[in-house]
């Protein structure tokens, strides 16, 4: 039916994607799906579902073989984000630890890191997270207080993250800190460190409007011992690392997003065509038709934009505006098209046994994390404006001489 409509998606056309398409929606159908409810209620997913995607090689789909990876490019891990984003899957965090926590390690890591690490990511053994976002401070990551202070071959980590996405499974999370507190050399670090340290405690696992199966918490660190070769990249290059890896953070979520617009309208189609109202089917109303046309339109145009930006990044050439542009547009489109698509289930729609009120649900924080939308605009807005700040920025520098 939507098919119908939507042009081939190029880059999901070799025989390679479509296997593994077809291995996906059974792994979602079989293993992931008839959990949900469970998980739901646990506020987590089991830690089996993470060994058997690493069985099935759906964990760091991109990273090379020699790490246990395997090896595909960008668009198979894009393409798995999809397949769990169209059934509402958002309890396991494969994304998380997969696309934004092993590419840090891959791009920044030294070689004992990556020895150390990437192969348990890989197989599901080892769970991970990312610890920016803490109480005081969301999209501005130079606010943070978490201190490293310096105590020979090792750091004395203290201070709090919260909204950690996998934190309670977690056994390994990149945390960023303030390094050289206080002094002309302050900067933010990333560290690696592990929950099994001493001092690192884990908070109960937020109660959320959605995404309900996928466990966030609270990290707190308690005079933990990291060592010095914990330290990921550079000392006070933690803020230029992150920003470098934001761009693919971002069109991670912009991914999730077309896949669960596209999820959405499916659903809504499939039920307007039975549900009957005045004797037809809802189907059969212009309005409905009209609605479900808009949101496939708008899916169709964000479908060609996203895919042009994975092409972007698999070339390594995606740059941050196109990709806070996907970001805040793909989700606005999402959260819109939701909307649209619940009205026209009436009454059940509100009901949590039918997926879009779970989509209803869970669409809602991607407007807030990976940076929030209004962020992206300012983001999108300081690349129309560089000659300009740039021009600013070196007039006042000359005011105060």
């Amino acid at each position: 039916m939507l098919q119908n409509v939507l042009l081939e998606r190029k880059i999901y056309a070799s025989e390679e994607h479509k296997m593994m398409q077809g291995m996906i929606q059974d792994f979602i159908a079989n293993e992931l799906a008839p959990q949900m409810e469970e998980w739901e209620e646990k506020g987590m997913v089991s830690r089996e579902i993470w060994k058997r995607a690493g069985e099935l090689g759906l964990l760091c789909i991109d990273m090379p073989e020699q790490y246990g990876g395997s090896g595909l490019d960008f668009s198979f891990s894009a393409l798995f984000m999809e397949e769990l984003a169209k059934k509402g899957i958002s309890g396991p965090g494969y994304s998380l630890h997969s696309d934004i926590v092993a590419p840090y390690i891959l791009k920044w890591g030294t070689d004992v890191q990556k020895e150390k690490y990437l192969p348990l990511m890989a197989t599901g053994e080892m769970i991970t997270s990312i610890g920016m976002t803490e109480p005081n401070c969301g999209s501005d990551l130079q606010a943070l207080r978490t201190t490293a202070k310096d105590a020979g071959d090792h750091y004395i980590v203290n201070g709090q993250k919260t909204f950690i996405t996998n934190g309670y499974l977690s056994d390994m999370s990149i945390v960023a800190v303030k390094t050289n507190s206080g002094t002309p050399e302050e900067g933010v670090s990333l560290l690696i460190m592990e929950s099994s340290m001493e001092g690192f405690e884990k908070g109960v696992p937020f109660k959320k409007i959605g995404m309900k199966a996928q466990d966030t918490c609270e990290l707190f660190f308690d005079n933990v011992k990291v060592p010095k070769e914990n330290l990921l990249g550079k000392e006070g290059y933690g803020f230029k690392i992150m920003m470098t890896e934001l761009a693919r953070e971002r069109l991670t979520v912009a991914i999730a997003a077309i896949g669960g617009a596209q999820g959405a309208i499916e659903d809504t189609i499939e039920y307007t065509s039975v549900r009957t109202a005045f004797k037809q089917p809802i189907a059969g109303f212009q309005n409905t038709q009209f609605k479900l046309a808009e949101a496939a339109t708008m899916l169709q145009i964000h479908q060609a934009f996203i895919d042009r930006c994975t092409e972007d990044l698999i070339e390594g050439k995606l740059s941050a505006e196109s990709a806070s542009m996907a970001k805040f547009s793909a989700t606005d489109m999402h959260s819109k098209v939701v909307d649209e698509c619940l009205q026209l289930f009436g009454g059940y729609g509100y009901m949590w046994e039918y997926p879009i009120a779970r989509q209803y649900a869970d669409n809602r924080v991607a407007r807030i994390y990976a940076g929030t939308n209004e962020i992206m605009k300012l983001v999108v807005a300081r690349g129309l404006f560089r000659e300009l700040f740039a021009q600013m920025k070196a007039m006042r520098k000359q005011q105060k001489k």
